[in-house]
């Protein structure tokens, strides 16, 4: 009886943590779907790559010191007036593409942004809380991965506008060599996706 009751509990139990990943299924599936057919072509463009190398041979010799300075650099400037280092980046040619790509997605994309080779943002739609994305899934589970890697991040509810997100991460690989030469994250509006 005893045997019996505890399989009944563990099968439960099972169920339970099951659930969770059926729910997520559809929304990687629509999520997978969508950056495949509408953005992983963008990564291709000639700004994305020229500023992925030209950020790369810059950054070349940059320590960990160096990229935690720049971070919290970062990080103390995002409630400021002033935002230099930021601004630099929200300036550039390719957070002016990344925006004008985002808007031309009419609310699914709701913000993206350009990782160099060590995790560094090089352009962006919208400011990020942080500079540096290299201890961060989004990174490691793309550019360190390879061509084609793909991640995708939880779904959660955005607190602001009551929408399902969620960030989906690809390796960007420089066309004429195939080398990994940086990593994108896209947050999508699921909600949005689904509609």
């Amino acid at each position: 009886m005893y045997s019996r009751s505890l399989r009944v509990v563990s099968l439960l139990a099972a169920l339970l943590f099951a659930a969770p990943a059926f729910a997520d299924d559809a929304p990687v599936k629509e999520a997978e779907a969508y950056v495949k057919a509408n953005l992983v072509s963008w990564l291709g463009d000639k700004v994305v790559v020229t500023a992925l190398k030209e950020q790369n041979a810059k950054h070349a010799s940059l320590t960990q010191a160096d990229i935690d300075r720049l971070d919290k650099e970062w990080r103390g400037q995002v409630d400021k007036a002033e935002k230099p280092l930021i601004d630099s980046l929200m300036k550039n040619a390719l957070s002016a593409f990344l925006t004008q790509k985002k808007a031309e997605t009419k609310g699914i994309v709701t913000e993206v942004f350009v990782m160099d080779d060590k995790g560094l943002n090089v352009g962006q739609s919208d400011i990020t809380s942080d500079y540096w994305q290299g201890d961060e899934a989004k990174w490691q589970k793309t550019f360190l991965l390879g061509p084609d890697s793909i991640f995708f991040d939880k779904v959660e509810k955005d607190e602001s506008t009551q929408a399902l997100q969620m960030q989906v991460s690809v390796s960007i690989k420089d066309p004429e060599t195939g080398k990994v030469i940086g990593a994108v994250t896209f947050g999508l509006n699921v909600d949005a996706l689904s509609s």
